[in-house]
Order: C-alpha cells, then structure tokens, then sequence
C-alpha cells in the first residue's frame, strides 16, 4: 500500500502529492464495513486536514463495477469521470459515462457505477454536507496584494 506524499503544510494549508493518475493504483484502503481491501481508493481528507469536505481519487478495473449501491446521511458526492467509460446509475435511472462526465448525487439517492471500457477507469468523488455552501465562485473570493515567489 503506498502511502500519501506531504509536499508542504502551514497553518493555512496542506499540500500533498499522489503522484501520476497510474500509480493511483498503489493505494489502498480497507473498508471499514466489509473490511475487505479496496485497491485504487485513496482518501483526502486526513492527508489534507479539510474540515468541509471529503475527496477521494478511484480506480474500477477494465469490464468490472463498483461491488455495492450506497447512499449518505447528509453527504451529496460529486464524481468526475477522468477516465474510462461506462454507466452509472441512480435510483431506477441508469445513463452511460464517460471521460468528463460529472455526476452529483444528494444523500438519498441510491448510485453505483460500472466500468464498460478496456482500460481502467479513474475518477474523482468530492463530498461535502448537502445545502452547506454558503456563497461560491466569484462571490465568496477578495484579491489581495501579494508578491508571488515563484518570479
């Protein structure tokens, strides 16, 4: 099992590095319910300290799915699609995936996914507390005079 890189941390930010979207394959986890280890899942929110959300980066093997149907308690996810093809389903409704899909699902609703393609799927979940954002985008943002050290 490969472990998380932390690349920098401060008291306003951590950053970590998982390294190319392949080797997204290394990690693994153990579920805590079925206890069974779940290779290509590795979650964020520990390495990174978030306190408002929860990632995951995932991995479905070429022609295979995700084992189970789940749902949240207050949690809606967001997946993205980086790779890969196949179908998702919520609820009765079932619609194909691909490269670029971005599927949100609210707490209640009951999702699991395929993958239909030869390759390995890869693709991101963000969760977060349904109805928790408060202001977005440009709304919630103030730019402010900084030198970048980067020059």
């Amino acid at each position: 099992m490969k472990n998380i890189e932390v690349i920098s941390e401060g008291d306003a930010y951590s950053a970590v590095d998982l390294g190319s979207l392949n080797g997204w394959l290394d990690y693994s986890l153990v579920h805590p319910i079925s206890k069974r280890e779940i290779e290509g899942k590795v979650f964020l929110k520990e390495a990174t300290k978030s306190t408002g959300t929860e990632i995951s980066f995932n991995s479905i093997a070429p022609r295979s799915e995700v084992p189970y149907f789940h749902i949240h308690r207050k949690n809606e996810e967001t997946y993205i699609i980086l790779k890969g093809c196949g179908y998702f389903q919520v609820d009765e409704d079932c619609f194909s995936i691909k490269e670029g899909s971005v599927i949100r699902v609210s707490p209640q609703g009951k999702r699991g996914l395929t993958n239909t393609s030869d390759e390995i799927m890869t693709y991101i979940v963000i969760q977060s507390k349904e109805n928790s954002l408060e202001e977005h985008t440009t709304a919630d943002g103030e730019r402010i005079p900084v030198e970048p050290k980067w020059r």
